[in-house]
């Protein structure tokens, strides 16, 4: 679990000055602005100056506190649930976004989906709650582009057993994923009587649920 009092002493002023606007509202700033997707500008003025919000947003990110507050409201989540810490399973998938020609990144056309943009690979547990987030060019396919996603759970997940993935992981991935880290790679498919019809695929669907979620976000 994450030290509370090592992330508070993170997530400082600059020069240790005393601290004007509180983190609450520096981070509500933060969520409003990747909820609406707003200019840093166009930030309403209840919240702190966009110079400041925009400091803290660039330190968080850069010094990874925004991952280090995920790993910790995941912790907290499943003990409140009586869980252990580390989930013993977890689910991937990705899905393609939309991005402007203005993004810093670079951006590929997934052809499959006729998206350009950028593909958000994540691996959930069976909450639906992100265990590892990776984003990368739409073009690459879900087979090269996991083990960008799949580095981050290392040393992270201690009781992690197993991944269920959906067809598109199918081919050497599942060979590479058990000879680096010993965890098993199984890959889940559609019964063959319905291949043409959607159909609820037990604990793979969860992923997909969660890729909704974010979706519900963005609109």
């Amino acid at each position: 679990m994450i030290n509370s009092d090592k992330l508070s002493k993170k997530i400082t002023c600059p020069q240790d000055r005393k601290r004007k606007y509180p983190l609450r509202n520096i981070l509500n700033a933060v969520l409003y602005l990747l909820k609406t997707g707003c200019q840093w500008r166009m930030i309403p003025k209840n919240f702190a100056p966009w110079q400041s919000e925009y400091y803290y947003f660039c330190k968080w990110k850069n010094e990874d506190i925004m991952e280090e507050l995920l790993d910790k409201l995941r912790s907290l989540v499943r003990i409140i649930c009586s869980r252990n810490e580390s989930p013993g399973m977890g689910i991937i998938n990705s899905r393609s976004v939309k991005t402007s020609h203005h993004a810093d990144a670079v951006r590929g056309l997934d052809g499959n989906k006729k998206i350009k943009g950028r593909k958000q690979h994540v691996v959930v547990y069976t909450q639906g709650y992100l265990m590892a987030v990776s984003v990368h060019e739409a073009n690459i396919h879900d087979s090269k582009g996991a083990p960008k996603v799949i580095e981050k759970l290392s040393c992270k997940f201690p009781r992690l057993t197993k991944i269920l993935a959906d067809g598109g992981y199918r081919g050497n991935l599942a060979n590479w994923v058990l000879d680096k880290y010993g965890w098993e790679l199984e890959v889940v498919l559609r019964p063959n009587e319905c291949p043409s019809k959607f159909k609820v695929i037990p604990k793979r669907w969860i992923v997909e649920r969660t890729l909704a979620w974010l979706k519900i976000l963005e609109d």
